[in-house]
C-alpha cells in the first residue's frame, strides 16, 4: 500500500528543478505512505515517477519503489495489493522468470513483461499502477476495476501529471488552479465528485478498470479493460434459468470465504471493521469460524441511540469470540476532527459519516496496520431502502392505506424522523424516467443551483450519467439504479471516504465484498435472490444465517450516520457561524452569501427542510478556505 506520483513534462524548458519538484508532490502524500520514499527521473524526457510506501508486504528494503526490471526496461510505481500475487508468481517462475522480492509489486513488473497488459485479467486486488514501459517509451496508468484506490491526471499546455491525491498537483509549479464548473456542480449536486471529473480543471479521475497509455508525442488513450455493464449483461442469459436457491447459496459461500482468505495476506496484523450490520458480519463470521487465530474487530459506536449499533456489533463479536474493540464517537471527537475534513479531503467531500471513520481509523491503526471493511454490500446485494421502495412504487404497492405494508410502516416512520424524505418519496412517483427518478432521490442542489453559485462559475447543463447501452435499459428499473449506484457512488462517495479517511493514518483498508469473482456472481442475479417484501440483502442473510443467530442481525438497516443535524445545530453551530460569515464567503468568491445566509437563517429557524444542504456549504467553504486561500 502506498501513495505514488509522476509527471511528464513535454515543454520543459529547465525552468524547475525536476527532482525537486517530484520530492514536493511525493512527500505531500508521506501520511499515506510513511514507512519509504522513492524517486526515478528520465531527465532527458523530463519524465518522473515517485512513490511513498506504507510496507505491507515484503517489509525489507527489496520492497522498495520505484522498482525495475532486470534490465532497467520496466520502472513501476504502484498503491494497492494484488491479493493472488503469489499464483501469479509461480506461474511467472515456471516460464523461466527469477525474483530478488517476496513483493506483489515485482510480480506486476514480469507479469507486464510476459503478457503485457492482458496481464490485468489475472490481477485480484486493489491497486493503482503506474508504468513506465523504456521500450516503447509509454506511460500506462491503471486503475482497479471497481475503483478502490484513487488515481488522478492532469493534463495542459504540454504537462502531464498523475497522482492518488490532488494535493500532489499543487506542488508542481506549473499547475493551474482553476475550478472545474462541473465538479462543482456535481458537489452540490450529490455530495460528491465521480468520475472523470474532479474539483480542479483539467483534472480528472480515471474510470474503474481502465488503463491510460500517454506515448512519446504527448497523445493520450485510454481502454476498459474490465466492464460492469458487462457483467449486468449476463443478467440476461440467466434470468429465464431455474436456479436452485440452496445450490447458489453454497457456491456463494465458497467464492466469499476464498475471497475474503485472500484478503488476509499480509506480513503485518490484520482487522475488521465490524459495525453490526449485515455485510460487515458476513465478512467477520465468514472468517473467523475458517481460520484458526483470533480476529480483531473494531467498532465506532454512538451516544445518541438511533445513530448507535455498537451493542449488536458487541454481541456478534462476542458470538464469534474476536478479540473486539469498541469505542464512541461523541462531539468533542467530531469538534477535533471536522475542521481538519479538508485536510483528509483534498477535494470537497459531503459525506459526514467521514468523521466516525475517520476517528475508528485512528483507534484501529494503534493496534493494526490493515483493516477489512464490509463497503459493497449494498449496491450488489440490494441493501438501501430506496431501491425496494422503488420496488414497490413500481408494482403499485405504494399503499398508504394498507396497514400492513413495509412502505406504509417506512413512512410512518419517515414522518416521525425525516419528513423531507417522505416528500422526495411523494415527488419520485411522479417523475418519468428512471434517469429523472435516480438524479432526483439522490441529489441536494437542484434548481436552487443558480441562486447558490455566482455567474461565472455556473454549470449549465446537466450531468447524464445514467446508463445509455439500450440493452442496459432494458434491464429492470430496480437494477439500473443498483448498477448506477455502484458505478458511481460506491467508488466516488464510499471507497473514497474509507480510503481517505484511512490512508490518513497509514491504514490500509481492503474490501472483501468487491472481489470481481464475487460481483461476477452476484450482481446479473435476478431481483427474487436480493429483495423480500420489505427489505434486500436475502441470499446473503440466507448465507449468514447458517453462521449467526438470526436474532442478531435480523432488524430494520440502520445507516452509518452521525447526528448530523442535531450537532449542526449546537456544539458546532459556532465553527458553522464562522466559516459561513459573508466576510468568509465573499473572500472566495464562488458562493453567493445572500443564498448563503438565506439556507443558513432558515436552518437555524428549524425551516429548513433538507439539512445537507447546510453541510455541504459548511464543508466547501471549509476546504475552499485550505485549498483557495
Amino acid at each position: 500500500m502506498c501513495r505514488i506520483a509522476g509527471f511528464w513534462d513535454f515543454n520543459y524548458k529547465g525552468e524547475y528543478d525536476l527532482e525537486n519538484v517530484l520530492t514536493l508532490m511525493r512527500d505531500s502524500l508521506k501520511h499515506g505512505g510513511p514507512d519509504d520514499a522513492g524517486n526515478y527521473i528520465k531527465k532527458e524526457l523530463s519524465l518522473g515517477l515517485a512513490n511513498r510506501r506504507l510496507s505491507i508486504l515484503d517489509l525489507s528494503p527489496l520492497g522498495h519503489q520505484p522498482m525495475f526490471d532486470d534490465k532497467n526496461e520496466i520502472i513501476v510505481v504502484f498503491n494497492g495489493e494484488i491479493y493472488n500475487f503469489q499464483e501469479i508468481k509461480k506461474e511467472l517462475e515456471s516460464l523461466g522468470y527469477k525474483f530478488k522480492s517476496n513483493s506483489d509489486t515485482e510480480v506486476i513488473i514480469y507479469a507486464y513483461k510476459e503478457w503485457g497488459l492482458d496481464c490485468l485479467s489475472r490481477f485480484r486486488g486493489m491497486f493503482a499502477i503506474a508504468i513506465w514501459d523504456q521500450r516503447k517509451e509509454e506511460l500506462i496508468l491503471i486503475r482497479d476495476r471497481m475503483g478502490v484506490k484513487p488515481l488522478y491526471y492532469y493534463f495542459k499546455d504540454g504537462l502531464f501529471m498523475f497522482a492518488s491525491e490532488t494535493r500532489a498537483f499543487l506542488e508542481h509549479p506549473k499547475f493551474k488552479k482553476e475550478i472545474s464548473k462541473e465538479g462543482l456542480f456535481l458537489f452540490f449536486r450529490y455530495g460528491y465528485i465521480f468520475y472523470p471529473y474532479s474539483i480542479w480543471q483539467n483534472v480528472y479521475k480515471l474510470e474503474p478498470g481502465s488503463y491510460l497509455i500517454v506515448d512519446k508525442n504527448g497523445k493520450i488513450k485510454k481502454e476498459k479493460y474490465w466492464d460492469l455493464e458487462q457483467v449486468y449483461k449476463k443478467y440476461f442469459e440467466i434470468k429465464d434459468q431455474k436456479l436452485d436457491e440452496n445450490e447458489l447459496i453454497e457456491n456463494l459461500e465458497q467464492i466469499l470465504i476464498e475471497s475474503f482468505k485472500l484478503r488476509l495476506v499480509s506480513d503485518v496484523p490484520v482487522g475488521i471493521f465490524l459495525s453490526g450490520g449485515i455485510d460487515s458480519s458476513t465478512v467477520t463470521a465468514l472468517l473467523q469460524k475458517n481460520i484458526s487465530q483470533k480476529l480483531k474487530t473494531f467498532t465506532i459506536g454512538f451516544y445518541e441511540d438511533k445513530y448507535d449499533e455498537s451493542k449488536w456489533a458487541k454481541k456478534i463479536a462476542e458470538y464469534l469470540g474476536t478479540d473486539h474493540t469498541e469505542i464512541f464517537c461523541s462531539i468533542n471527537e467530531a469538534l477535533e476532527i471536522t475542521p481538519k475534513l479538508p485536510e483528509i479531503y483534498d477535494e470537497p467531500f459531503g459525506d459526514s459519516s467521514a468523521i466516525p471513520t475517520h476517528l475508528v481509523s485512528k483507534i484501529a491503526r494503534e493496534k493494526v496496520k490493515v483493516i477489512l471493511s464490509g463497503d459493497g454490500g449494498d449496491e450488489f446485494f440490494g441493501g438501501y431502502d430506496k431501491y425496494w421502495v422503488y420496488k414497490f412504487i413500481l408494482e403499485k404497492k405504494f399503499l398508504f392505506n394498507e396497514k400492513f405494508s413495509p412502505l406504509f410502516n417506512l413512512i410512518l416512520k419517515l414522518k416521525k424522523e425525516d419528513p423531507y424524505r417522505i416528500e422526495k418519496f411523494l415527488k419520485l412517483i411522479k417523475l418519468r424516467s428512471n434517469l429523472e427518478k435516480f438524479s432526483y432521490i439522490s441529489s441536494c442542489f437542484l434548481d436552487d443551483y443558480r441562486e447558490l453559485v455566482k455567474n461565472d462559475f455556473l454549470f449549465n447543463k446537466d450531468i447524464n450519467f445514467i446508463l445509455n447501452n439500450q440493452k442496459l435499459n432494458n434491464l429492470p428499473p430496480v437494477m439500473q439504479w443498483m448498477l448506477t449506484d455502484a458505478k458511481y457512488y460506491l467508488p466516488e462517495d464510499i471507497l473514497t471516504k474509507v480510503d481517505r479517511a484511512s490512508m490518513a493514518v497509514a491504514l490500509e483498508t481492503r474490501e472483501p465484498l468487491l472481489d470481481h469473482k464475487i460481483l461476477e456472481f452476484v450482481a446479473p442475479l435476478p431481483l427474487k435472490y436480493k429483495f423480500t417484501k420489505n427489505s434486500g440483502k436475502y441470499i446473503l442473510k440466507k448465507l449468514l444465517a447458517k453462521y449467526i443467530p438470526r436474532e442478531l442481525f435480523e432488524r430494520p438497516k440502520h445507516g452509518f450516520g452521525i447526528p448530523q443535524n442535531e450537532w449542526l445545530k449546537k456544539e458546532l453551530k459556532n465553527l458553522v457561524e464562522e466559516i459561513l460569515s459573508e466576510e468568509n464567503v465573499n473572500k472566495i468568491g464562488i458562493l453567493n452569501y445572500r443564498y448563503v445566509k438565506e439556507i443558513k437563517d432558515s436552518f437555524y429557524a428549524n425551516k429548513l427542510k433538507n439539512h445537507f444542504k447546510i453541510w455541504y456549504l459548511f464543508i466547501f467553504q471549509l476546504w475552499a478556505n485550505k485549498w483557495l486561500n
